[in-house]
Formats: structure tokens, C-alpha cells, sequence
């Protein structure tokens, strides 16, 4: 653990406190608990009377660091705004070797967006990234936050590490393209020449550009005159055509005396340090790695792999902030990557850690934006003891009606699979409530333990909106993502009910919205549909009153009037709500496959029915009353 981190020390059976390079601004608190089957207290009629809930927080929660057009070195070398990353993409991270750090490949795990405060950090090489208070930058004394009192941060003067300002990648311009082609094709004329013996990369340019110029394009004699595009484009092509580089230092090779002519004054055109061989039959370039950089970056070659910076030492720090400039507030991006660390326009950027250590120990309760992730990593096998005893009446066990089990940290703990056996194993039916896609890894354990208890599988979809999703769910599965899910699930010869929830009023409401929501859920399989208004529980109020204050002001009047002090909207809207949404389940053929005459009780609407299929039939009903505050999830 950072000293910056949190370490829930009092926590009962506390093994140990941990971040994982995989989930940015997440600590894992795994413990051996004591009990993982809770029997749910009394309060409004529920269809369970138990749940597992080997999770206490949610790891559906994300943070938020720099401007989206902050440029991420990729593994190539070449450079993508953060922005236009995709969870997949080869970028660099770094890796801590004792007392020395490399730079080491690395993969885009997530990828968020939201709103905050931001602030311009200038450095003495004129580079300028701006990034959120909370966001950190690798000093030559350890991680820094970029504002704080409390906490290590960057001050003027201070000195940051990493490769250096980046360089803008060269234009595709037919001056490019012909002193590539220059660099590339060896021997000159239109009446014979041949294409230097390059990798395939350099081989499928060079036949591109001469598909669009022709073979013209081959000069017989170097210009006399060349623009810095031609000069870059020579360098491409002959990088390609004859580059190496060995033990850090860029070679280029020709015996042509014109062609080492043309190489060193595009060099010096761009002032890069080299010198030529004493049997001037090579061009040798500095070892220098941010000139290294510069060069693929600058002029581009295809056979960009021979510059990749992997495994290489970072140097020390030697970058100086000269200034800090409180911003507005403004759209940031953050990634996860695999080793919690990236390359942001030259500086040695970290996952940051942007959520406050909660006063509380109780994760359950809140929104499932909580950093602070209980793992009771011996669920199965505390489930398995307690199921197996004489007692044990085979009730329905209900899971994700608290925090969602297949989150993504199910991803790393792997504790579903051994649950999932422990309930099938002692007959006793479950369901399972999730908008995490984790769970179709377990599908084929799911559709073995079906054949020998009731199983029932609800997926929630709010809405299909992608900027809405993007800003309100930022850390949870796409809404394509889910339908794919269901749809999974229900080829799979398994039920699946799926919750519309929530309904966001004045905003994924109308008619044109939930009649394209039901179509695409019907095309997808589901067994049954219940849709549901949103409800605000303490905790998640506050944080969706702050989220509607700064993503659609205008509507915060009408959400005080719809709510007031309440957690539910006004029974007027949701007897609206109702109305809207019968004719369009009937229309997507979803009517008859609502569940009827069931115990009530869902979250957000007392009178509401669960969906057919998210609760598994034929199971034992509870003998005590639920309560539904309980149902968090939605």
C-alpha cells in the first residue's frame, strides 16, 4: 500500500489491504468472514428470504485523470489521444525492477469519462497536460497528486520522469509519399527498379502509394529542393528499407553517396543529432531514447516495431514543472491498464486515486461507486458448510440484491464458480440479479446447475443511450454489452428477466425511448420485463442529485417536485410511467411473460412484480417479510 492509501485495519478478519494494477483507484480489503449466508430482516413482502453477498462494495465505480486530448504512447511508439483509446489497445506502462524502473507494454483494461475541476501543469520543455486535482505524475520522489495539503504534490520546481515532450506525427502528403517511395525503392527509373527486401508493413505502404501516384513517383534524381514532408518521408522509407537499431542506437545503412547526402540533410533539416560511419556506409543516430521517440513519431515509418521502447531503463527524472493553473471544470478521461501506470504526453502517468476513504465500514450501503472493495475470499466454502447442515431448509437464495456479484472484480477472485456449486450441490434453488457481463463465463455452470435446482437470472438495462450511460454509468457494462448477455443467457436454455431500471424521468422516459428499449430487449430473448422508476435511497440520493446539477441542470427543479424528502418518485409519475410502458410490452410480445399473483416488492415501486425468469420456479418461498430497502442494485 502507497501511504496514501487507505488500510481498513479494524475490519474483522482483515487478511490484507491491496490495489491491483487492473482496477485504477480500487483497494481490495480480503478477508475470511465468518458468514456469508445473511437471512434478510423483515419489512415489505419479498419472493427470498436469504441472500450471498460475497462482495461488500462495487467495483462498477471509476475514476477520472486527464483531458482527452492528451496524447498515450502506444507500444508501436507512435502516440493516440486519450480519448480515442479502446479497452485492447498495446500502450506503455511502466514496471518497477528493484531500485530502477522500465518501461514495459502494457493494455488498455477500461476506459471512463466524466466531469471535474481541472488544472494546467506546464513544463520547462513547454509541454502542457492538464489533468484533475486528484490525478498523480511519477517525481523523483514518488508519486505525486497534482493539488493536496495533505498529501504528496506538485509544486514549481519539482522534477517529473518520462520520455519527454511528444512529437506530432507527419502528414501522408504526396511529398511524404514520394521521398518514402525515394527511400524505399532502390535502383531509380521507371524502366527498372526494385523494392528494397522490407517487412510486410513497408512493402504494403510502398504499394499503396504507388497505386495513387504511379510508378512516375520512383524519381531517376533527388530533388533539389525538398520540403520537410519529402525530407520525412525519405527517412520513412529508408528507416524501412535499411534502419536497425541495436542496444538503443538508430542505424541507417546505404552505400549510395547521394542517398547518405539526402539522409544526413533531412536529418539536419530536422535537427536530429547523428553522424556517418568512418566507411560512410551508415548514418548513426543519438542512443538517446526521447530522441528515439521523436524519431518514429516525427517521420513515421511503417516498421515502426523496430523503435518500441520496451524493456528499456526510464531515465531520471528530468522533466521541471514550471507552473500550475487552477482550470474550470471540464470533460476528463481516465484508463485502467495493466500495470496501473501509462505514458501521458511524455510523462510517467498513474491510474489515479480519486475517491475520499469512506467514515464508514459498512460498503454496503451507497451507490456502487464505492472504491473500497470487501473480497470475502472463502464465500464458497463457508456457503458449502452452512448449506450442507441438517437445518437447512433448501430456501431460495438470492444473489445481487445488495452489490452486484459479477462485477468486475469477480474478474480477478473468481468467487461465483464455487458458489454456484455449493447451491446446485445441496439443491438449493437461486437467482442471481447483475448488469456485470462476468457472468457469461459462467453460463455453462449455470446451465448444469439448472438442470438440478430452479434457477433464475435478471440482468438490469437501463437505457440504450450511450452519452447518457457514458456519464451516468461510466464504470459498468455498455448497454449493448447487456442485451448481448441476455441473449447469451437465453440461447443458452436459461430464463432471463430483465429490469428496466432505472427510468431516469425527463430524460430515457418518453415513448420513442422505452418502445426502443422493449424492441431490442424482445429481439434479445428475455423471458420477462419490469420496468421501474428511479429511487433514490440515502447515500445514492445525494450522489445522482450532484450528477443531475452537472450534467442537466434544468431538470433538478422537476426531480425536487417528482421526490421532495422521499427515496420514491411521486405515485402520480409512476402510475404515468405504467401506462406508457403496458401497451409497448404488449406490442413486443412481452405481456404474457410478466410474473402474475408473485409477492411485490421490488426497489422503487412497491407494487411493481419481478420479471418471468428472474426468479427461479417452483422455488421455497420465504415465511417472513422482506425488507426491500435491501435491493440496492437497481
Amino acid at each position: 500500500m502507497d501511504r496514501d492509501e487507505p488500510a481498513l485495519l479494524g475490519l474483522s478478519g482483515l487478511i490484507r489491504s491491496v490495489r491491483s494494477p487492473e482496477f485504477a483507484g480500487v483497494v481490495f480489503h480480503e478477508v475470511r468472514a465468518k458468514s456469508v449466508l445473511n437471512k434478510v430482516p423483515g419489512g415489505s413482502p419479498m419472493p427470498f428470504g436469504w441472500t450471498v453477498n460475497p462482495y461488500r462494495g462495487c467495483t462498477h465505480a471509476c475514476v477520472y485523470c486527464l483531458d482527452g486530448e492528451t496524447p498515450i504512447l502506444l507500444a508501436d511508439g507512435s502516440t493516440k489521444t486519450l480519448a480515442r483509446l479502446e479497452v485492447g489497445d498495446d500502450i506503455v506502462g511502466t514496471q518497477a525492477v528493484g531500485a530502477q524502473r522500465r518501461y514495459v507494454r502494457t493494455k488498455v483494461l477500461a476506459h471512463w469519462r466524466t466531469t471535474k475541476r481541472a488544472y494546467r501543469i506546464t513544463l520547462h520543455d513547454g509541454t502542457e497536460i492538464v489533468a484533475s486535482g486528484d490525478h498523480r505524475f511519477l517525481a523523483a520522489d514518488g508519486w505525486r497528486h497534482v493539488t493536496g495539503s495533505m498529501r504528496p504534490h506538485l509544486t514549481v520546481g519539482a522534477r517529473l520522469v518520462g520520455t519527454g515532450m511528444f512529437s506530432l506525427p507527419p502528414e501522408e502528403t504526396e511529398s511524404y509519399q514520394r521521398g518514402y517511395l525515394c527511400g524505399m525503392v532502390q535502383g531509380g527509373g521507371t524502366q527498372g527498379f526494385r523494392v528494397a527486401l522490407a517487412g510486410a508493413e513497408g512493402i504494403d505502404r510502398t504499394e499503396r502509394y504507388l497505386s495513387e501516384l504511379g510508378t512516375s513517383a520512383v524519381p531517376e534524381e533527388l530533388p533539389l529542393a525538398p520540403g520537410l514532408d519529402w525530407h520525412k518521408g525519405l527517412l520513412a522509407g529508408i528507416f524501412d528499407a535499411r534502419g536497425s537499431v541495436r542496444d538503443g542506437v538508430t542505424r541507417i545503412f546505404t552505400r549510395d553517396a547521394r542517398l547518405l547526402d539526402a539522409i544526413c540533410l533531412a536529418l539536419k533539416e530536422l535537427d536530429f543529432s547523428h553522424q556517418v560511419s568512418e566507411d560512410r556506409r551508415a548514418v548513426v543516430l543519438t542512443a538517446d531514447l526521447g530522441e528515439r521517440l521523436r524519431f518514429r513519431q516525427t517521420v513515421g515509418p511503417a516498421m515502426a516495431d523496430r523503435l518500441a521502447v520496451d524493456g528499456e531503463l526510464a531515465p531520471a527524472a528530468d522533466l521541471i514543472v514550471t507552473n500550475i493553473e487552477r482550470l474550470e471544470t471540464r470533460q476528463l478521461y481516465d484508463i485502467t491498464t495493466g500495470t496501473g501506470d501509462f505514458i501521458a504526453d511524455g510523462v510517467v502517468s498513474h491510474n489515479c486515486f480519486a475517491r475520499n476513504t469512506h467514515t464508514y465500514l459498512d460498503l454496503d450501503s451507497g451507490h456502487d461507486f464505492d472504491s473500497q472493495v470487501v473480497v470475502k475470499v472463502n464465500a464458497a466454502e463457508l456457503l458449502r458448510a452452512k448449506l450442507s447442515s441438517p437445518r437447512w431448509t433448501r430456501e431460495h437464495v438470492a444473489m445481487g440484491t445488495n452489490t452486484d456479484p459479477y462485477q468486475r472484480a469477480e474478474g480477478r477472485y473468481r468467487l461465483m464458480p464455487g458458489i454456484i456449486r455449493a447451491l446446485a450441490d445441496t439443491g438449493t434453488p437461486f437467482s442471481i440479479l447483475t448488469k456485470g457481463t462476468t457472468l457469461s463465463r459462467d453460463i455453462p455452470l449455470l446451465a448444469e446447475a439448472a438442470k438440478r435446482v430452479p434457477v433464475g437470472l435478471g440482468v438490469s438495462i437501463a437505457l440504450l443511450d450511450k452519452e447518457i450511460h457514458r456519464t451516468l454509468e461510466p464504470g459498468t457494462p455498455t448497454p449493448q454489452a447487456r442485451l448481448e448477455l441476455v441473449r447469451r443467457i437465453t440461447d443458452a436454455g436459461l430464463p432471463c428477466g430483465v429490469f428496466i431500471a432505472p427510468v431516469l424521468p425527463g430524460l430515457t422516459d418518453s415513448e420513442q425511448q422505452l418502445d426502443d428499449l422493449l424492441g431490442a430487449i424482445a429481439e434479445a430473448g428475455a423471458t420477462g420485463v419490469s420496468t421501474l422508476a428511479l429511487h433514490l435511497r440515502p447515500g445514492a440520493k445525494e450522489w445522482f442529485a450532484q450528477w443531475l446539477k452537472r450534467e442537466h441542470p434544468s431538470l433538478v427543479p422537476g426531480y425536487r417536485q417528482l421526490y421532495g424528502n422521499e427515496s420514491y418518485a411521486d405515485r402520480r409519475y409512476r402510475n404515468r410511467l405504467a401506462a406508457r410502458v403496458e401497451p409497448l410490452v404488449r406490442k413486443h410480445g412481452l405481456a404474457a411473460k410478466v410474473m402474475r399473483n408473485e409477492p411485490s416488492g421490488v426497489p422503487g415501486d412497491q407494487d411493481a412484480t419481478w420479471p418471468a425468469g428472474a426468479l427461479p420456479v417452483d422455488a421455497v418461498a420465504p415465511v417472513h417479510r422482506v425488507d426491500q430497502e435491501q435491493l440496492t442494485l437497481l
